[in-house]
């Protein structure tokens, strides 16, 4: 049987449908892809496009819901938040292993792709973790409060309900810089959103539409963030471990350090 790579829409929807298809037609992959991605085709494998389906993608999750659980599936989740390379192959390898063994597999970390799996969510895990505590929201001159982020994973799917309950009495919008879409919230609902194209977001763009009093809240936090930090137990190597400097940018207090 000749290989196949697995062309898709990219969502997590059509990669439930990846597997669905992996089964249905019992296909060799290769590799899995985006259409959006197909001009980087292997020469010597044949395309098999993957249609999204609501109804196949329900299946295929409770499928793996009942093999290895909510937090199985969780995982997967999560994995394909990360946006690597080779995620959506790992997570069709991970998925055929669970629904051909018994329950609790997901524990197996003597498996090299469970054990990959748990390592990529550990590290998803604490990237939202740190969107978390590293996003500053400057307040517009509408109202909005706004920040403007760009993680290394596309976490924000996973901070949306921690940031709905924190801020619920606030308009607020979090901008993935770097994935060009944010969430905004109207004190109701969250919605997606994205700019045109020739829209460029950045600090200094945000900073022409601050609020009149915002440049003094700016500097009254940097005063207090300098007033409290103990220069002679200033340990910078340890600092960086907790607050890397590629979040430096988006943090207002750090324009001290840089």
């Amino acid at each position: 049987m000749n290989s196949r790579i697995l062309l898709y829409d990219g969502t997590w929807e059509g990669m439930l449908c990846c597997i669905f298809d992996y089964f249905d037609y019992k296909l060799q992959v290769e590799s899995i892809t985006s259409n959006q991605d197909f001009a980087n085709l292997s020469l010597f494998a044949s395309p098999h496009q993957v249609t999204s389906d609501s109804e196949k993608a329900n299946r295929v999750a409770k499928g793996l819901e009942a093999k290895v659980g909510k937090e199985g599936l969780t995982e997967l989740w999560h994995v394909f938040l990360s946006e690597l390379p080779h995620a959506p192959l790992l997570i069709l390898k991970t998925a055929v292993y669970y629904l051909n063994q018994d329950k609790n597999s997901r524990l197996n970390y003597g498996h090299e792709d469970v054990l990959e799996v748990k390592q990529i969510v550990k590290s998803v895990s604490r990237e939202r973790h740190r969107m978390k505590a590293f996003i500053r929201f400057q307040k517009l001159n509408n109202g909005i409060y706004f920040a403007l982020v760009e993680p290394d994973f596309d976490v924000l799917p996973l901070i949306r309900k921690h940031f709905k309950d924190r801020y619920a009495d606030q308009h607020w919008m979090i901008y993935d810089g770097k994935r060009k879409y944010g969430l905004s919230y109207d004190l109701e609902s969250i919605q997606e959103f994205s700019f045109t194209e020739d829209v460029n977001i950045s600090n200094k763009t945000i900073a022409i539409q601050w609020e009149e009093q915002e440049d003094l809240y700016s500097d009254l936090w940097k005063r207090y963030f300098n007033a409290v930090n103990i220069k002679e137990r200033k340990n910078m190597k340890l600092h960086l471990q907790h607050v890397p400097r590629r979040y430096w940018k988006h943090l207002n207090e750090k324009e001290l350090d840089k």
